[in-house]
């Protein structure tokens, strides 16, 4: 059984920093490209976040770049987003997901809320 399970989200004030960690099972996970996207309250779902399985650079959607951090443990199967300087924009569900081919897999989220 395939799953994805996020945590590590909170609430955080303005500037604050927060880790969030997906773990997967079920599946090859360091064949697998990972990716964190989030969806805010009437908007539509964003990629915030990629990385390949092997020797990929990860990219960053314009609005995190230079603040969060993807990275991936493959003895773990679990990728992480290291999320600086927090913003309010910043508050949204955050989701992982696991693609690889035709195949593809989502967590339930976890939220992530930026307020003082």
């Amino acid at each position: 059984q395939v799953q994805l399970v996020e945590s590590g989200g909170g609430l955080v004030q303005p500037g604050g920093s927060l880790r969030l960690s997906c773990t997967a099972s079920g599946f090859t996970f360091s064949i697998y490209a990972m990716k964190w996207y989030r969806q805010a309250p009437g908007k539509q779902r964003e990629l915030v976040a990629a990385i390949g399985s092997i020797g990929v650079a990860p990219i960053y959607g314009d609005s995190v770049k230079g603040r969060f951090t993807i990275s991936r443990d493959n003895a773990k199967n679990t990728v992480y987003l290291q999320m600086n300087s927090l913003k309010p924009e910043d508050t949204a569900v955050y989701y992982c997901n696991a693609r690889r081919n035709s195949d593809e897999y989502w967590g339930q989220g976890t939220q992530v809320t930026v307020s003082s």
